[in-house]
């Protein structure tokens, strides 16, 4: 079976997680917007899409043919659900250079529609691609059909859209829990349960995040099914938000209490507290020093360096061998400049996120130390993705 996924933002870091959840199946860059999954097993698409941070569609092609042939429909025609009551609403999305006659191939599947007694509307956008607002809104997914066109090469890949991102619940987690830090813990849920998933673990693993904040990281790891998660953090409010935010997702999405753990402690000094060697996978933004105002660069990257290597040093302490870091480490972005940290990995091994057969690719941009770069338009602070493992 294949199946297409709408990358999001920041292509390289949707590409990286989606291989990092799908590690053996095969896959195919189309292009910066389409990434194909082929596989022997049948994905829970809704299931999945919740836990994709950076996935805004997943659809099942369910047809491959010349991109010359001009008559779509009757390819199209097979998928359409002609019992269903009511009017039927479809759009169309299309993914590649050429200009599609949209206009056509709608009328085509109306005309097809109304020969078998089904009232159709055709939902439309100013774009080429229907976003997932205008999908969920319309209930394409559920009470309708998205008909996804993919051009790859000289083919044209017919699909029709399973899930999109639940963007109103990813909202909610961010804007809508109970405690929520502007200062402390800025980490979007999304950006969250990619971490998660780039760390490439089991439920049963053992995640700590030791500068947890208000608990992103914890509370999605709870959502995504791990059981034996540990929060640290030197504030004690830092500690209390994660405890009544974690409290607010058990009830809200009615879970059962989770194995977790809250620890006040400073990152310099988890191996205090936390058994060595028993961690499988440390998950965390640390402090990426200040957000706003005026700072002394020098002085501000002297002091996350001793901050991150220091940490990073007691971290090696509690990961088992072959334990994995996923961290994010700043990138000052100052008048169209860069500044890098220059970290003391302490024996820690860059990982590269991106499958071998997959690098060569014009859509992946990884920087020169394999990193992923994830960042808005004039975003001051940048964050830089990084994969550690403990080799030794």
């Amino acid at each position: 079976m294949k199946y297409f996924f709408t990358l999001g933002n920041n292509p390289t870091l949707s590409i990286a997680e989606i291989t990092a959840r799908f590690p053996k199946e095969q896959h195919i860059i189309v292009s910066d917007d389409v990434f194909i999954l082929e596989t022997k097993e049948k994905i829970d698409a809704n299931a999945t899409i919740e836990t994709l941070g950076g996935t805004i569609k997943i659809g099942e092609i369910f047809n491959e043919v010349s991109s010359n042939d001009q008559d779509l429909g009757k390819y199209i025609n097979t998928v359409l659900d002609c019992e269903q009551e009511g009017k039927y609403k479809f759009g169309i999305s299309y993914y590649g250079s050429k200009k599609l006659n949209d206009k056509r191939l709608a009328m085509d599947i109306k005309n097809y529609l109304r020969e078998k007694g089904v009232s159709s509307r055709w939902v439309t956008s100013k774009e080429r691609t229907l976003s997932s607002v205008v999908v969920e809104q319309n209930k394409l997914t559920s009470k309708g059909i998205e008909i996804v066109l993919i051009k790859e090469n000289n083919k044209l890949l017919l699909g029709k859209t399973l899930a999109v991102q639940p963007f109103k619940e990813l909202s909610r987690r961010d804007y809508g829990r109970p405690a929520r830090d502007d200062r402390s813990g800025m980490l979007p849920p999304k950006l969250a349960q990619i971490l998660i998933n780039l760390a490439q673990i089991t439920d049963e693993s053992v995640i700590l995040d030791p500068f947890c904040g208000s608990g992103t990281v914890l509370t999605e790891s709870i959502l995504m099914g791990h059981k034996n998660i540990i929060g640290s953090d030197i504030s004690e409010k830092a500690i209390g938000d994660s405890r009544q935010n974690i409290t607010w997702i058990q009830n809200n999405y009615k879970l059962k209490n989770s194995n977790y753990r809250l620890i006040v402690v400073s990152s310099l000094r988890i191996s205090n507290k936390i058994k060595p060697s028993s961690v499988d996978a440390i998950i965390t933004e640390p402090y990426l020093g200040p957000q706003r105002g005026e700072f002394n660069i020098k002085n501000v990257v002297t002091e996350i360096e001793e901050l991150y290597s220091k940490s990073l040093a007691d971290f090696y302490k509690v990961l088992k061998p072959e334990g994995v870091i996923v961290m994010i480490f700043p990138i000052f972005n100052i008048n169209g400049k860069r500044y890098f940290t220059n970290t003391n990995l302490n024996g820690l091994k860059i990982i590269n996120p991106i499958p071998s057969n997959l690098l060569n690719s014009e859509v992946i941009k990884l920087t020169n130390k394999n990193t992923i770069i994830y960042s808005r338009e004039g975003q001051k602070v940048e964050r830089e993705i990084t994969i550690l493992k403990k080799t030794s």
